[in-house]
């Protein structure tokens, strides 16, 4: 085998691919591969990633080949690809499609044209309880009630199903969007949002209607589903993460479309408005009055004749939401997220039933293009003091993540952190109220909690949109759908575990260009030497696969900032 010495890449056998860290190269090999790899793991000199058949049938359904991911590969490992691995890349990348399902009539059929598939998928014993009934050599007919279903249980087989059977058109509702805002300002797409429409959308062909578009926080995912909607011009149900995120929701669509406010419906815990436009949250739609209760708001997909149906942040979809989605497969699907990570390990039943990744474009690229801030993140490793170090040796290993996350020696890191950034637009985030309340206490800046009222809580982030408020104090609720554009500088003192979406998510806060450097700053404190240590690398993972780099830097307790 030869032996490329300047090559950045090893390919392994068991389907991990090593990628130098420091190797001229290596921005550019990284982003080629989150195509179609996931990064596993970060030290400092060698990254590794993994292929895997889900990040393989996702690369397929964006437009990736295999010969393009063998080529990509044996152009920059030092001692070529496995041939095994060559192998493999092709069967796993040649089944999405393989299998296709289409209407015949008031049926459905799953039509192949490997013959030795289909013999296959008669011999399940997962797939009897489906009624599948063989047609010919090359086609099974089932119920359209079991088109969900079927897909979530082929995937897990090896058989990513292109769903090709068509949707309903759903009611029909013309929505225009305008060439200017209420404000004046004008109003256009940018060019990588009218691709990821035209990703979903595909002429409207039996091969568009359902899939992910994975977007930064700050890149107008919104605007995306917006589009989405004036182009299938139907009714739509968009189904968010919280009342504030509902509200923006709504916002933008009276902002940029021409539609009325006599058309757009709230359906919160606050009020039940099904419109032809209609916006809920996920946790309106999981409420039940006790655990074996049903839930009293599913209805709601059923209500009006949805065309299309936007799932925003759908890495965060929850699963009673998961098995109402199995049973409206005709129903056109838009998901929008920064990252296709759950944290339940549920990407396989995203692809099934709300569509596999149809468009993603590099943090990295619209930051040099300007769209979203260029971020410099740096870790904070601060000690114990000497009766904290003794009580942490002491704890069991959840007690240890707690007492690293409040670490008293924090706050002197918080103080010089707002010094250096006197009148900033900052965000202290952190996952523990007391220890907010402590920050909150100390600073005089104000603390937003899932305890406060949502009028209170909206009132708060507008002061600090329009510059009354310079620091705002956040628990988790303001992880997901805060829209505070002005913000350049975030201050993470404690996480939650290993969570990589919630540290993209964190990350996104900051991201919307500024008007004046367009730059912005992510700091994360983090107690040296303990669980949260361990957990804070997990949590990076993403944000490096996305091509930020984190400077880690050990603090001393004299305020003096030493690089490691």
């Amino acid at each position: 085998m030869q032996f490329h010495k300047d090559r950045p890449l090893i390919v392994q056998s068991d389907f991990s691919v090593l990628l130098e860290a420091r190797h001229p190269a290596f921005d550019e090999t990284r982003e080629g591969l989150s195509r179609f790899a996931d990064l596993v793991k970060t030290p400092d000199h060698v990254h590794t990633y993994r292929i895997t058949a889900l990040s393989l049938w996702n690369a397929a359904a964006s437009g990736v080949g295999a010969d393009e991911v063998i080529a990509f590969l044996d152009s920059r490992a030092k001692f070529g690809i496995p041939l095994a691995v060559q192998r493999e890349i092709r069967r796993f990348i040649d089944r999405y499609g393989l299998v296709r399902m289409e209407r015949l009539g008031e049926d459905l059929l799953l039509v192949s044209d490997d013959i030795g598939a289909i013999k296959e998928m008669c011999q399940f014993k997962s797939l009897q309880s489906y009624g599948l009934c063989q047609v010919d050599e090359r086609t099974l007919r089932f119920s359209p009630q079991y088109r969900g279903l079927l897909k979530q249980e082929l995937i897990k087989l090896g058989y990513p199903i292109e769903d090709l059977a068509g949707y309903n058109p759903g009611e029909a509702l013309p929505i225009r969007l305008k060439s200017r805002t209420a404000a004046g300002k004008s109003f256009a797409l940018r060019d990588y949002q009218r691709s990821a429409v035209e990703s979903f959308y595909r002429e409207g062909s039996l091969q568009g209607g359902s899939g992910v578009i994975v977007l930064p926080c700050g890149a107008g995912k919104t605007i995306i589903g917006i589009a989405a909607m004036g182009k299938l011009g139907c009714a739509t149900l968009i189904l968010t993460t919280n009342g504030t995120s509902v509200r923006q929701w709504k916002r933008e669509i009276l902002e940029k479309t021409e539609l009325t406010e006599e058309m757009v419906g709230e359906y919160t815990g606050s009020g039940k408005d099904v419109k032809p436009v209609t916006i809920a949250t996920y946790q309106i739609l999981t409420y039940r009055k006790a655990k074996d209760e049903p839930f009293l708001h599913m209805e709601l997909f059923r209500k009006r004749d949805w065309g299309l149906i936007v799932y925003d942040e759908v890495h965060l979809l929850p699963a009673p939401v998961f098995r109402m989605t199995a049973d409206i497969q005709a129903t056109r699907r838009l998901g929008l997220t920064a990252t296709l990570i759950r944290e339940d390990g549920r990407e396989e039943d995203v692809f099934s039933l709300v569509g596999p990744k149809r468009f993603e474009l590099p943090w990295k690229d619209l930051e040099r293009q300007g769209w979203i801030a260029a971020v410099e993140c740096i870790e904070y490793r601060v000690p114990f003091g000497k009766e904290e170090a003794e009580r942490y040796m002491a704890a069991d290993a959840r007690s240890r993540m707690r007492l690293a996350s409040e670490n008293e020696a924090k706050l002197d890191v918080v103080d010089a952190l707002l010094k250096r950034h006197e009148g900033e637009p900052t965000l202290i985030i952190g996952q523990y109220l007391a220890q907010l309340r402590r920050i909150s206490a100390r600073t005089g800046a104000p603390l937003i909690t899932g305890e406060m009222p949502n009028e209170k809580r909206e009132a708060l982030y507008q002061r600090f949109r329009d510059g009354e408020e310079r620091v705002l104090i956040v628990s988790k609720v303001a992880n997901f759908a805060v829209d505070l554009p002005d913000a350049s500088v975030a201050v993470q003192v404690s996480g939650s575990f290993g969570s990589r979406q919630e540290e993209a998510q964190r990350l996104g806060r900051i991201l919307r260009p500024k008007a004046d450097a367009n730059r912005a700053y992510f700091y994360s404190i983090v107690t040296a030497d303990s669980r949260e240590q361990e957990f804070a690398w997990n949590r990076q993972l993403f944000l490096v696969e996305q091509g930020y780099r984190y400077r880690t830097e050990a603090w001393k307790p004299d305020k003096e900032v030493i690089q490691t």
